[in-house]
This record gives C-alpha cells, structure tokens and sequence, in this order.
C-alpha cells in the first residue's frame, strides 16, 4: 500500500510545536521481555482515524493534477502527528500501559505470565478499542505467541534479541566506499549497540574517517573493524530485563581512546548482561592518568545507566584503589570534585577485581608498569580510613607519629622499605614539601606559610586550647581548626579532630535554643465519632468585661465545634460547673485533653470525670502541640474577637456569642465543610440572607410545613454520608500535614540509655541573661511510639518530656555545680 506524504515543512515551521514524548524503547523492551505469551496487534490506518478540526483542514490544503485538496483526517508529514498520535493512545489505554500491555505509536503488545493472563488482558483491551471506535488491522495482528519482533527486537521469555533479518541484510552489506556509507553502516549497526560490547572502541578506524579534514582511505584496520562489527551483530547475546529486586551488577574499564561498561545482574550465581555501552575519548581526555580514565569509567557508566542505578543498590567491579583515589585525593581538581559529587548519590560498593576476571574489561589494554617490583607486590592497606589515606601511615606501633616516614627521610635520608610503585610516587610527591629543623619537623603548606607537624596528645592540647582556652572562644569546628593553622601547627586530621572535639565539648552543647526542625514526628488524633473527644483550655486574663477575665474554651475534635463561656476565675469549680453544662448538652464524651493547670488536675475535676466515666489525658509538660485543636481554635476565636471588638476592649464578653456563631459557621478544610452543617446536616441561615433575599427566603415552598419537613427529612438522612466525607477528608488532610511537618525536621532517633540535655521550657519565657538553657545530662529510660520519652535524673523521680526539648549529649566533662532547674510531674497512670 503506498503512503502520500505531503511536503508540509513551511506550514511546520508556523506551527507551535507539541513535544510530547515518544516511549523510551529500552524501558518498553525491558518491560515487554520476560513473559510468557504476547499479542501483538497494529492499528488500521493510524493516523486516518484522528479528525482534523474543520477550522483548520484548510491549512492541510496541497494541489495535484486532479484538483486542490484538503484532508480531513491527519495525515503523514506534520510535526505535531506522532506527539499527537501517541498522546491519543495514551488517553485511552492510560490504566493499562505499563501494566498489562505497551503502546508505541500504532503497535500495540499485550502480554501475560501465562495463557489465562494474558487472554483477559487481550479481552479488556479488545472491548476499550471497541468503546473508543479505535480500528485495528487483523492482517498484521498475532495473537498468544510466545515470541515476537517489536520495533527491530525479537521479544521473548528469554530476554531481548536482534531481529536477525534485519542483522542478515547488514550482514551481507559490501564496505562502504564513502563517507556517507560510513555513516549509514555505523548508523545500522549502531541501532543494535546495546548487545554488542566496546562498540565505540571496535568502530573507532571507521569514525576516525568520519573528523574533518580527514582523507577517506579505508584501510585495513577499517575493513577488520567492519567485518568485527558484523560479527559481533550475528553473535550478539540475549539480554535480560532487570529484575529490580535484585542487586545490579556494574563492570567498566578503559584503554587509550574508549571506555566501555556492561550493566547486568546474577541469576543462579551466573552474570547476565542488561545493556553495554561504550564511548570513545575525546582528545582532552585522552591525556588523563590511567587511573583518571577509569575513574572517568565509572562516572561515564553510572551517568549512562542512571535510571538503573539511583534508587538501587549496585556493587562495582573495577580497581578498589582508583575509587579511593579519588575521595582521598587532597588537591583534588574541579573535575573530579564534580566527579566525587556525581558519585554520592548512588548506593554502591566496590568489589576489587583484576583484569582478567573483570568481564568487561578483560579485552582493555592496560596500561604495564615497567618500575613494579614483581618480586614483592604489596597491596595498599584498605583498612585505612578515608582521611588519613592521602599520606603514608607508618605500619608498626600506632603510638609512633603519623610524619615518622617523612621524619626519617629527611632526618637520614631513610625510605621504608615494602612500598609499590603508586605508594613510592605518592610518597615522593608529598616528602619535597616538608624539611627537617632538629628536633621538629616542619610542613610549607598550599598558601606557603611553615606550619610545625605535632601528633597525639599535644595536638589534643593545641585543640583544647584553641577551643576552649582563654583565647579559644568555644568557636564551631571550622574556626578553631583556622586558628590551629593560623598559630602555625599541622596534622592531616585537623579539621575531622576538632569536629569530634566541638562535638563533644560539654558547654558548647548546652548553648543554642530548640526549633521546628528539632520536633518529632506528628502523630494526629483521629476520632470516628462525633463528640467522642474535646479539647479543653483557658485563654486569658483579658482585660476585665462584666466582671469576666477568662475563657473556657472546649472544641469536639472531629466536628470541629467549639463551646466557650466568659469566666471570673479559672479554679477547678468553674471548669466542673461548664463540663456539667456540657455534657448534659453533648453527651458523655469517651475522652478529654487538657493541659497540666491546676484547674485540671485536681480531685474535683477527677470526681466529675471518675462520675461521667470520662477519660482524662494530660498534654506532655511544655508541649501545647499535644492539644492542638483546641490550641488553633484559641487563635481563632482571640483573632476574631481583636477584630470585631474595636476600641472598647471592656466589651469582648457581649462580642463572643457573635464569635462563636462565626466560628461555627467557618469553613474548615480538615472536614470539607462547616462545623455547623456537620452536626445539624444543613447550613446555618444567616441574618444577611434575610435581608438581601436568598433563595431560599424567596420561595413560598419553605413556609409549607409538609414541604419542608420532606426536605428536612433528606437532610438527615445524608448527615451520616456527610459525617462520612468529613472522617475521609480529615484522614486526608492530617496525612498530608504530616507529610509536610516529617519532612522538615531532622531525622533523630532515641534509643533507651542514651544521654540526653533537656531544654529548660521556662527560662524561654522567663529568660535569664548568660544562663545555660539545657540541664542535665539525663539518661532515657523509656521512648514512646508517640515522641514522648523518659528520663531518669539522680535525685529524684523518673519523668516524661517531648522528643522536641531533648538532644543527644556527646561525652564531655559534667561540671559538678550543675542543678537541674525543672517542674517534674508524676507518671500517669
């Protein structure tokens, strides 16, 4: 069948283009392999069944012999058609890509673990193309195979192969005379170089041809290079789709001019490649080091297989030292800084392993070191840390100094014997900036000022006093380390020593406040039944109104209701006068939260509670995010009543019935509508729908009482569904503030016999001037699932506080005036 295309490229260059993304091919392959049956299935006349609006099928208008047409169906030849195309598929197979079938264009490919599976997969598909009058080509349609050609790849339960016809006409291909049939052979064979390993390094004869002002004269090297790739493309190997359960495998090395990686995994103990990939040097980096380059590998693999790798552990077979080498590296430049940077986001480990055994690298040239000693090759020693790394450690008693080889060379021209060759060159670039001044030993340093080497404990004096000494200031780790190197000493763990050092100094941690990153993790309090829990709280004194100084304020946490009352006083006798009022309104409730007062936690207060069988919980000390409901509802009553009462503050007791009706009548997002409607089941008729004539007010129909009783009747009867929404919505949201809160506080975690300081809560109000805020150190006895722990103090009883007031103690001498200044409370019970 032949396919017109018009010449449509002026009326793409006015178009606004759709980039709209075609599917990856590697990941719909990758997908597709590994199953069992497939169905592979081709649209009929695929672009034919998308109409063109009728205002613009005039700009598709092209001329022939036989007349000027126009299309009214998309046709061939217009930049947008494949973003627009695959965008139509997507929108209706959008809840089956990926799952049970994958779309490319016009084809179509479902498949399934097994005959049933993949039957019923075809059946949901079938009846979606019959909903959507989307038209298929039987002809071209395979159904229940157990393999098959998908966009040039063989797809099986075995993994992803070359479609060998296509390998058999590049197979039979003479080699190319002209620069042009380089570049259409290489671009062939380049289509399948997933399969084929080192492609750049085999192919490079034949790309060098392809740099300007090159002579085409193809050689020898370019016809073996040619009939290798050939090869390689009938032998290619069948590659596996990644099972992300499993860890990934990555194997890299590099030659003179290219750099080849192999991505795969193990199944049974056996190596089964995913991907190859493979890059030739450009002429800059040709000139790096031999361990650059394969440095250069590794960054060049994990770049390339990135959405393999990020998320995923991987282990690394390559040279062990090459990736010390270059976190260690201490004059590093700015390309293996990017390097380092590139490399930390990925979990991995490094497996060392020699050429030979290296699958990817065994057939790299390596680079021979014609100074290695071959009678005594010593490895260097792995367990050194990262830090120290970059200097030669003595290897004896650990009490000798860090600079005893140095000191020795210098001192009698003496060199530890047992080094290899890589030790030796690095011992022999670090030793010319060092000389000896007897009895001492003396460094030049990058900003060339003579700097005394120390060790031990008089490198722990010198830290001390530059930290803590009268001169030192108790500056953070970076300071004191400066003024280390300013007074003129040097040892290669400076900066790490005064970390640990600041870390640990005792009146260095007991200074700085808490924040909102030092919080727990939210834990929401949800209750399913209306009125089951209150939340109750004083506010106040205010200025007095009517003899009234309080407010007593209690709010249902899952209605979001609110009931106040204007009070003298704030004792005991008043809250049990108000609960009595409330209860005999609202019912007994299952529990109720309040703060620590005194208003609350007395015997009369438990009396009505022990009466009512009510629950009472206390809010941690110091910590009013435990109730919060009734702490937000406090702020929105005090904002309403600051602006509604004007001038006359004296009269805020008249303005809180008006108060509460606003606040009731409020939306609230937690619960997707009012607290009113939620528990009445119908909106609250305002005075302004009166007076300016709502619907509502208009119609006769709401003064008949049959009427409006049937109304009423429904509105009762969706209350429940309401109240239903609003237990969902409530969900919802405390989810999604959760997620928002957890995400910006630290990740700390207690555990039982850690030290801890505690913040004393009151000097945040009361504060005193250069006073300590943080007592103790305490030890935890006990954490709590809800970010409550318990410490145990030396002269008194065990007590409770919020993860939020504590923080890790770190060592450190206790000085021995330190008194604890709390409130402590008895444990509930």
């Amino acid at each position: 069948m032949a396919r017109v295309c018009i010449d449509y490229r002026k009326l793409n260059e006015a178009t606004r283009k759709d980039h709209f993304p075609l599917p990856f091919m590697d990941q719909m392959l990758e997908r597709l392999a590994g199953n069992e049956y497939y169905c592979f299935l081709d649209g009929f006349s695929g672009y034919f069944q998308i109409p063109i609006d009728p205002r613009d099928q005039e700009k598709t208008t092209f001329t022939c012999p036989y007349g000027t047409f126009a299309y009214r169906r998309m046709p061939f030849g217009l930049c947008n058609a494949p973003g627009t195309f695959q965008r139509c598929m997507l929108a209706i197979f959008h809840d089956m890509v990926e799952k049970t079938m994958e779309v490319f264009m016009d084809d179509f490919s479902v498949f399934g673990n097994s005959f049933q599976n993949c039957l019923s997969r075809l059946d949901h598909m079938l009846q979606r193309c019959e909903d959507t009058n989307l038209s298929l080509n039987w002809e071209k349609s395979h159904f229940m195979v157990k393999e098959g050609i998908v966009l040039g790849h063989k797809i099986s339960k075995k993994g992803i192969e070359v479609d060998k016809a296509k390998i058999d006409v590049i197979a039979k291909l003479p080699h190319p005379t002209t620069v042009k049939g380089i570049r259409s052979f290489l671009g062939h064979a380049g289509f399948y170089r997933r399969f084929i390993q080192d492609f750049s390094k085999i192919s490079r004869p034949m790309t060098h041809l392809l740099e300007k002002n090159t002579p085409f004269i193809f050689s020898d090297d370019c016809i073996r290079a040619f009939q290798t790739l050939k090869d390689r493309l009938t032998e290619a190997p069948i590659l596996i789709a990644p099972n992300w359960d499993l860890p990934f495998e990555l194997m890299c090395d590099a030659s003179d001019f290219a750099i080849g990686a192999v991505l795969g995994q193990r199944h049974e103990k056996h190596f089964r490649p995913i991907h190859y990939a493979s890059k030739t040097l450009i002429e800059a980096q040709t000139n790096y080091t031999t361990t650059e380059k394969e440095l250069l590998a590794i960054v060049y693999a994990f770049e390339k297989f990135r959405s393999y790798l990020i998320m995923n552990k991987s282990i690394v077979h390559t040279d062990h030292s090459a990736l010390k080498y270059l976190f260690a590296k201490k004059d590093a430049k700015a390309r293996l800084l990017r390097w380092v940077l590139l490399l930390q986001e990925f979990d991995f480990k490094v497996i060392d392993t020699k050429g030979a055994e290296n699958l990817a690298a065994d057939h790299l040239s390596r680079l021979e070191n014609p100074y290695e000693n071959v009678n005594d090759p010593k490895e260097i020693n792995e367990s050194f840390p990262l830090e120290t790394l970059n200097m030669v450690t003595f290897r004896g008693d650990s009490r000798t100094p860090w600079f005893a080889d140095f000191a020795n060379y210098h001192a009698g021209n003496f060199v530890v014997k047992g080094m290899s060759t890589q030790q030796k060159n690095k011992f022999f670039k670090d030793v010319k900036h060092y000389f000896w001044d007897d009895p001492f030993l003396f460094k030049i340093c990058a900003d060339q000022v003579i700097r005394r080497c120390v060790h031990g404990k008089e490198a722990l004096d010198i830290l001390e006093a530059c930290h803590n000494g009268p001169t030192g200031g108790h500056h953070g780790a970076n300071l004191t380390a400066k003024k280390i190197f300013d007074s003129g000493f040097f040892w290669p763990t400076i900066y790490k020593d005064a970390h640990e050092f600041v870390k640990n100094c005792d009146s260095c941690q007991r200074q700085g406040k808490t924040s909102q990153r030092d919080e727990m993790p939210q834990n929401s309090i949800q209750v399913c039944e209306i009125f089951d829990m209150w939340g109750i709280d004083f506010m106040g004194p205010f200025p007095s109104s009517r003899g009234n100084k309080y407010i007593l304020v209690a709010v249902d946490y899952l209605s979001k209701w609110v009931e106040a009352k204007a009070l003298p006083t704030n004792d005991a006798r008043v809250v049990c006068k108000f609960l009595k009022s409330l209860f005999a309104r609202f019912g007994a409730p299952r529990a109720i939260i309040s703060d620590r007062g005194t208003h609350f936690c007395n015997d009369q207060f438990a009396k009505v509670m022990q009466k009512y069988g009510v629950t009472h919980r206390l809010s941690t000390a110091y910590h009013p995010q435990t109730s919060g409901q009734v702490e937000v509802s406090n702020r929105g009553l005090k904002r309403i009543l600051e602006r509604t009462i004007g001038e006359n503050r004296a009269s805020w007791s008249d303005k809180l019935d008006d108060a509460l009706w606003a606040f009731r009548t409020a939306y609230k997002t937690p619960i997707g509508c009012t607290p009113y409607k939620l528990v009445y089941g119908k909106a609250c008729h305002l005075p302004i729908e009166l007076e300016h004539k709502a619907y509502w007010a208009l119609k006769q129909a709401n003064f008949d009482p049959v009427i409006t009783g049937d109304h009423r009747k429904v509105q009762l009867n969706e209350l429940n569904e309401l109240r239903d929404h609003a237990y969902e919505n409530s969900l919802i949201y405390k989810a999604k503030t959760k997620r928002l809160h957890d995400s910006k506080i630290k990740n700390r975690v207690f555990n039982i016999g850690d030290r801890v300081l505690l913040f004393n809560s009151r000097l945040k109000i009361f504060s005193g001037k250069l006073k300590s805020r943080w007592n103790g150190p305490f030890t935890i006895t006990r954490v709590f699932p809800y970010g409550t722990v318990e410490l145990s103090q030396a002269n008194g009883p065990n007590f409770k506080v919020n993860g939020h007031r504590v923080k890790h103690y770190f060592g450190g001498n206790v000085p021995h005036l330190v008194v604890p200044d709390l409130q402590t409370f008895p444990k509930d019970q």
